[in-house]
Order: structure tokens, then C-alpha cells, then sequence
């Protein structure tokens, strides 16, 4: 009777112990889904409102010198939003998670290429001729070619951070749960 009742104490103190080493692996999960969703958020709205003030200058018929100066500061601040999501990835630190560093690192590299492609159409736009509407037209053809593959990276960039433990975490935090949807959405001039 004694062995039973060591034996079942026993059980159930191991048993305590790996809820326990749950909760503690499960909060270190959702404290990190915060720390980064929390900087997710307002950049997600920076991107939308670029991506907006592209749409609408270009749909608007303003002047060619009016699009240069609106795309090419929208570009900017999409770039300055994927170059802080990258830092507050790379802030949070590795996610609790089984290869945490490495999906860290691949988001971060991800992240600050995009910011670096979005700098480059930046100063793309800014290089277009806004004298000759024929020249710029064809000059915002080709950055609108570039911008295909860009926007699918984007969607792509936080994809792979959001797989298993780490998504779940992160779809229940108010900053991320939109962020799927808007990172897929493509910035470009029309």
C-alpha cells in the first residue's frame, strides 16, 4: 500500500512538473508572440497607409511629379517599416522554440532585404525623368515589374517565424492578426 501510494505521488509530481514546464514554455512562447506582435502592428499600418497614398495618387491622374514625390516616399516608409520589423525580431531574441535562432535569423535577413529593395525603388522613383510623362511612365513599368516579386517576399517574410508553437502564440495577439493578411498586400505604383 505504501509503494502504491509512493508510486502514485510520485506519478502525479512528475505529472505536476511537466504541466508545469508547460505553462512555463507556453508563457515564454505568448510573452515572446507579444514582444514582436506588439511591433508588428504599427508597421503593418505604415505599409497600408503607403501602399494607399500609392493607389491613390496614381488613380487620381495627378501629374508625374506628384506620383514621383508620393511613391517615392512611400517607398521609403515601407522600407523603414520591414527594417523595424527585422530590428524587432532581432530584439526579441531566438523564439523559445526548437531552431528559434534560426528562423530568427532567416526572418531578420528576410526582413532587411525587403527594406533594402524597398530603399532601391525608393531611389528608382526618385531617379525617374517627371519632365517627359512617355520616360516616366515606362520608368514606373519597370518598377512596378520589381515590385511582383517583392510584395510575394513580403508575405513570405514572416511565414515561416509563424509556424507551429510560435504561430499559435502569435494569431492570438491583437498586433499579428491582421498581419498575415497585410503583408501578402502588394505596394505598387499604377
Amino acid at each position: 500500500m505504501i509503494k502504491k501510494l509512493s508510486a502514485g505521488l510520485c506519478c502525479a509530481a512528475i505529472a505536476t512538473l511537466a504541466v508545469a514546464g508547460c505553462s512555463d514554455s507556453d508563457d515564454q512562447v505568448n510573452a515572446y508572440a507579444k514582444k514582436v506582435c506588439d511591433q508588428v502592428q504599427p508597421q503593418q499600418a505604415t505599409i497600408q497607409r503607403a501602399t494607399s497614398a500609392i493607389a491613390s495618387v496614381s488613380a487620381a491622374g495627378n501629374s508625374p511629379a506628384q506620383v514621383q514625390q508620393t511613391d517615392s516616399a512611400a517607398f521609403g516608409q515601407i522600407a523603414g517599416a520591414y527594417q523595424t520589423l527585422a530590428k524587432a525580431i532581432q530584439d526579441a531574441g531566438a523564439p523559445p522554440v526548437d531552431k528559434g535562432a534560426t528562423l530568427r535569423k532567416n526572418a531578420v535577413t528576410q526582413l532587411t532585404g525587403i527594406a533594402s529593395s524597398y530603399s532601391k525603388l525608393q531611389k528608382t522613383v526618385q531617379g525617374l525623368d517627371a519632365s517627359d510623362q512617355g520616360k516616366f511612365a515606362d520608368g514606373l513599368k519597370t518598377v512596378s515589374d520589381q515590385l511582383v516579386p517583392l510584395s510575394q517576399s513580403s508575405g513570405d517574410a514572416l511565414t515561416k517565424l509563424q509556424a507551429g508553437d510560435i504561430g499559435k502564440a502569435m494569431a492570438g495577439q491583437p498586433g499579428c492578426r491582421k498581419a498575415s493578411a497585410s503583408a501578402s498586400a502588394s505596394a505598387g505604383p499604377a
